[in-house]
């Protein structure tokens, strides 16, 4: 008959170090355990009452008796699983990053942009460097890397050579002269615009909207006259965009300062804004 499975003799330094891991408790749940385990066959309780005790699989009582008899202390230690080693390695990643980012176009491809797909069969495909990885690892390793799908934006500049000038006077009027500093701007026209939508429907002809080209009901426009040193604004609704609506919304401008002196007034270059009398 097999003897019962029992630690050897624990040395004085080995019983104190296991008091301690029990009494104090430990960044590891399992170093707990393992110290109880090795404290309760140290006074001879069997193997069946250490797995009520501490709640594990007798064969893992018996396996951590056996391993401390083997390396000592060493065994309270848990040895994780290394898991699956590293298909890519740095350089990889780095590489994969520089493609993501290089236009498709720039490497031959018919297309202008990536997709995960597209550029998932790009590398395991490419004859120089071709690498194996799926698309739910190459999205998740853009995502480490901060490589996220954007949509270009555009934006517009303004080809006139004053700019700078007038942008200074603008800057000027707004922070030495508030008080007396007015804008002017249209907005319109105000009308129904149809707006697309998206649905689920069977394959047929789509619904069409009629676009606005013929406005036959006629159109409305809002000029609007805003004052940066009384935080006030005010306008009025017109049928349509002109000189003499301009010209009103400026004279409503000076009778709020009817003092003759100086005013400000920050406004675009819409053919409405070049009269004459208005530039004057």
């Amino acid at each position: 008959m097999a003897s019962p499975v029992r630690v050897r003799r624990l040395t004085e330094q080995e019983g104190q170090k296991l008091q301690r891991i029990v009494r104090r408790g430990s960044t590891s749940w399992v170093r707990i355990r393992r110290a109880m385990m090795l404290l309760a066959s140290s006074d001879d309780t069997p193997v069946p009452a250490i797995a009520q005790l501490v709640q594990p699989d007798e064969d893992t009582v018996r396996n951590v008796i056996h391993r401390f008899n083997e390396m000592g202390l060493a065994c309270l230690d848990p040895r994780w699983a290394v898991g699956r080693p590293r298909l890519l390695s740095i350089e990889d990643e780095n590489f994969v990053v520089e493609t993501a980012t290089t236009r498709p176009t720039a490497l031959g491809k018919p297309f202008t942009r990536w997709s995960i797909r597209k550029l998932a069969d790009h590398l395991q495909r490419n004859i120089a460097r071709p690498m194996r990885i799926g698309r739910e690892a190459l999205r998740c390793l853009l995502i480490r890397r901060g490589i996220s799908f954007q949509r270009t934006k555009t934006w517009k500049e303004s080809p006139d050579p004053d700019f700078d000038t007038k942008l200074d006077r603008i800057e000027f009027a707004l922070t030495e002269r508030p008080d007396r500093t007015f804008a002017l701007d249209e907005f319109g026209p105000l009308g129904i615009r149809p707006t697309a939508g998206s649905c689920w429907a069977p394959k047929v002809r789509p619904e069409r909207l009629p676009a606005t080209y013929r406005r036959t009901h006629g159109i409305t426009y809002f000029h609007g006259c805003y004052s940066v040193g009384d935080d006030q604004l005010w306008g009025v609704v017109r049928r349509r965009k002109g000189i003499d609506h301009t010209w009103a919304a400026l004279r409503s401008i000076r009778a709020t300062r009817p003092d003759g002196a100086p005013i400000y007034v920050i406004l675009d270059n819409m053919s409405a804004h070049l009269n004459w009398r208005i530039r004057r």
